[in-house]
């Protein structure tokens, strides 16, 4: 049994500990939390043995083998570090940093410790898209020709919505940081490298009332990204991504090539991760649903589907901590979402395309 300390407990509480709670090799052991008596109270409710406010706490513990963090992304850096430094396996929440040279550091930094350090891109765990990533792989469309990506969500739709550190660029908000992260992960498994990509930006509320102060302030982070992006191969693939607007058609895949056409969608707007179907078509035969298989499938649905996700996402990471190998996705693939992140932040600073260096080159 592997002892886990939970540090970040928003989504920690909604997704981390029901998952690890739920998984047969692991225990949640710990909690942290900046307030102590927050810390208790969330570890009473958990039945969990320990509450501490302080990282240094949580590492002196013996139980504590492993670390979750699901702090928002401007604490990630220092709190992994600290982590990492003390030896602790690590599954952190994307983004994994503020930049990718935070990221590297912190890539290499588990290399050198001997640790097994994952981050939660939970969209390589879903039912659907691994059926996706399979008919991809036998070469159902053939020759790649187009790739068109949609991901619509309505969380900063409301105007009303208070001022948070989502709407801090030092504290690493925006919906590139939240949602694009994501789609950098799942674009590079599915698809391969990125060579070059274009980048605009946009905030559809531009003010917010900041509940510290009861004044508007000014919201400096993306709601809305449209991303043009050439491949490696030389495919194009065509990204949009809103936070703020309400669509019935959420998250959307559409593959066209040589030989045929696939899609994966879902229109579940309050759960993202269960509701994803998969169509395809062969060129002068209609878009037909293709059925997931039975293997595919979770063996067990939860009412927040991030948590059945989540748990195949721990698997991975125990087997990679029981075995002592570097799984995937690692704190690597956190580089690269976080490197492409960055690129995308200068071409739209600059309105031009930007080269993306191969992550072998960046990693050096």
């Amino acid at each position: 049994m592997i002892g886990v300390a939970i540090v970040g407990t928003g989504f920690g509480q909604k997704v981390h500990i029901p998952g690890f709670q739920a998984h047969p090799h692991t225990e949640v052991v710990a909690v942290y939390h900046r307030d102590i008596n927050q810390a208790k109270a969330i570890a009473t409710s958990h039945n969990i043995p320990h509450a501490c406010d302080r990282l240094e706490d949580i590492v002196a513990l013996p139980a504590v083998q492993a670390v979750s963090i699901s702090t928002p992304p401007f604490l990630h850096y220092e709190m992994a570090k600290t982590l990492l430094q003390a030896g602790k396996h690590l599954l952190l929440e994307k983004p994994t940093a503020l930049n990718a040279t935070e990221s590297k550091e912190l890539y290499q930094l588990a290399k050198n410790q001997g640790v097994v350090a994952a981050v939660d891109f939970e969209f390589r765990f879903v039912p659907g898209w691994q059926l996706f990533s399979q008919l991809l792989s036998t070469g159902y469309v053939g020759r790649l020709r187009l790739i068109k990506i949609d991901w619509f969500g309505s969380s900063r739709a409301d105007p009303n919505r208070p001022w948070n550190w989502y709407s801090s660029k030092e504290k690493g908000g925006g919906a590139l940081g939240s949602l694009g992260s994501h789609a950098f992960d799942y674009i590079h498994w599915l698809f391969g490298p990125v060579r070059r990509l274009n980048a605009l930006m946009s905030t559809a509320i531009p003010e917010r009332i900041n509940p510290a102060t009861g004044e508007l302030t000014p919201v400096e982070t993306d709601d809305t990204c449209i991303l043009s992006l050439e491949l490696l191969d030389g495919t194009p693939c065509q990204v949009a991504i809103s936070a703020a607007v309400y669509a019935s058609r959420t998250h959307w895949v559409e593959v066209y090539g040589d030989l045929g056409t696939l899609i994966l969608g879902s229109e579940n707007q309050k759960d993202y991760i269960h509701g994803f179907r998969v169509w395809g078509s062969q060129p002068g035969k209609p878009l037909t649903e293709i059925e997931i298989p039975q293997e595919l499938l979770f063996s067990q649905s939860y009412a927040d589907g991030r948590i059945s996700a989540f748990i195949r996402v721990v698997d991975q990471w125990v087997q990679g901590i029981e075995t002592q190998q570097e799984i995937t996705p690692s704190l690597r693939e956190g580089v690269y979402s976080q490197l492409l992140m960055d690129l995308s932040h200068q071409s739209h600073q600059t309105a031009s395309w930007v080269e993306v260096p191969a992550l072998e080159t960046f990693l050096g």
